[in-house]
């Protein structure tokens, strides 16, 4: 019996070609690279003191300030991004709402770095152009409250600019597949607004929630230059000293760099595994 000729391979393949490239270069290559680099020495000898290093008392705070920095903002960034998305799909407010809400989000969302981080300091710095007006105009004094733009609950305030409309785009699809049947079906069993919410709507949004919350931690986990151009060494964050172990004058220590880095790649790759997993389950609830 003749063998069956191979089909030949499609075309199609060719526009995936670029995709897994940019993988490759930028995300599976440096990856690959920092953790070589994490269990090497200054003459490229294996050691595991690099890993050691982070037991540190400075190294271990500053994963403890990064990981409340980033908690807080995702919750917060989630509950008010919740609220935000079922305002405009399921609260009955006018219809041009939505777009204009979704149009500002896909732009806020990438809106961070130095831009965002001079923009809140000319808003709400000492000098900034909220502070004055408060001062000038209602007599109160911002910070004489205690706060500061650049301490915890300034860059938390900051992070907040660009996780909640995230979190807006990402649950508005999922309140669209919210079936407008499941909820005449428990009117018809005598389901109140609320018991229709505790027993239908909120065990489907769960993984949903808790997923995006999880991808909210960590796409604040990793962000630097919005922290950095904010509070420069005034918080001591992880990425802010990861920076200085690779690039700056007074800490040079490259590869405790790396161990750092891995460090970080190790939490936001369980956060995105948990968000992708928590995800496809809330996709077969709609399913």
């Amino acid at each position: 019996m003749p063998a069956r000729p191979r089909a030949p391979m499609s075309l199609a393949w060719l526009g995936v070609v670029p995709f897994f490239s940019f993988a490759a270069l930028f995300l599976l290559l440096p990856t690959a690279y920092l953790v070589v680099g994490a269990f090497q020495d200054n003459d490229g000898h294996f050691t595991l003191a690099n890993l050691a290093g982070l037991a540190e008392p400075g190294i271990v705070s500053a994963y403890a300030i990064s990981l409340e920095v980033s908690a807080a903002s995702a919750i917060l960034g989630s509950a008010f991004g919740f609220l935000l998305a079922w305002a405009v799909v399921l609260g009955g407010l006018p219809a041009w709402l939505r777009p204009m809400l979704l149009t500002f989000s896909g732009v806020a969302s990438n809106f961070a770095g130095l831009p965002l981080a001079f923009a809140f300091i000319a808003t709400l710095g000492r000098t900034g152009l909220v502070t004055t007006i408060l001062q000038s105009v209602f007599g109160f004094r911002l910070y004489g409250t205690g706060f500061n733009i650049l301490s915890f609950s300034g860059l938390t305030l900051t992070y907040l600019y660009f996780q909640i409309p995230l979190m807006v785009l990402i649950l508005t699809p999922a309140l669209d597949g919210l079936k407008t049947e499941w909820r005449e079906a428990a009117t018809i069993l005598g389901a109140s607004p609320f018991g229709y919410w505790r027993h239908v709507v909120m065990p489907i949004l769960w993984p949903s929630l808790l997923g995006t919350t999880l991808l909210l931690f960590a796409n604040s986990f990793g962000a630097i230059a919005t922290a950095y151009g904010l509070t420069g060494s005034t918080l001591n964050l992880v990425t802010i000293l990861l920076y200085a172990q690779i690039r700056g004058d007074v800490l040079h220590n490259p590869h405790l760099g790396y161990a750092l880095a891995l460090g970080m790649v190790v939490i936001t790759g369980v956060s995105n595994a948990l968000y992708i997993a928590l995800r496809t389950r809330h996709e077969r609830w709609i399913r």
